[in-house]
């Protein structure tokens, strides 16, 4: 039997230590820890991928909370299934001792391990969704307060009318427009319809 541990974060900057001291504390062998740094929306990680096809019946493999296993309820069910099932190891929650497949073995144990799993994973998932529409209300709030997101806009080069005024004239081609300006057709089109707008270009 082999001991393995798994651990998620959900970006790069977020801090894995809480984990992987768990992990240490149960004593498993470094190479045997898997950690994946990306969300928990769905299982199309590499380091799960690849710990899953290692497993063999009877190993055990410990995870921290069950929303280090995934964010999305079906699919914490179907894994679960894939684990203890299909590939026939022990599965251990450490920050949920009744999420431990050794202690509940007999029909009792079975039953209550699967009632608290559906209950945690939908918890999980509910904290998704209620994740990502706070971030979308914020977003809102924040358009709403004039933030602008994504890249600076462009700066128009200070002769854009005269610019405009010799490719209107057919002294300057798109091409020559374009470079003189910096920018890409689509920007070029877009703040001259701005500037038109305002009248500062005849």
């Amino acid at each position: 039997m082999k001991t393995y541990g798994y651990i998620r974060v959900s970006s790069t900057d977020q801090n894995e230590d809480r984990q992987r001291l768990a992990m240490r504390a149960r004593k498993i062998p470094p190479d045997n820890i898997f950690t994946d740094k990306q969300s928990g929306k769905d299982f199309q990680r590499p380091q799960y991928r690849r710990m899953v096809k290692k497993l063999r019946p009877g190993d055990l493999l410990y995870i921290l909370s069950i929303d280090r296993l995934g964010r999305n309820y079906r699919e914490i069910q179907e894994q679960w299934r894939v684990l203890t099932k299909e590939r026939g190891v022990d599965v251990c929650v450490i920050d949920m001792p009744l999420l431990d497949t050794r202690t509940a073995k007999d029909l009792m144990g079975t039953f209550i391990a699967d009632l608290v799993l559906q209950i945690l994973s939908f918890v999980a998932e509910n904290e998704r969704a209620n994740i990502k529409k706070r971030q979308e209300q914020g977003i809102a709030a924040a358009k709403a307060r004039g933030v602008r997101f994504g890249r600076p806009e462009k700066p128009v080069p200070g002769d854009f009318p005269e610019i405009v005024r010799k490719w209107e004239r057919q002294e300057l081609d798109i091409g020559g427009v374009l470079k003189l300006c910096g920018m890409s057709d689509a920007t070029f089109y877009r703040r001259l319809k701005e500037f038109r707008e305002e009248n500062l270009v005849p």
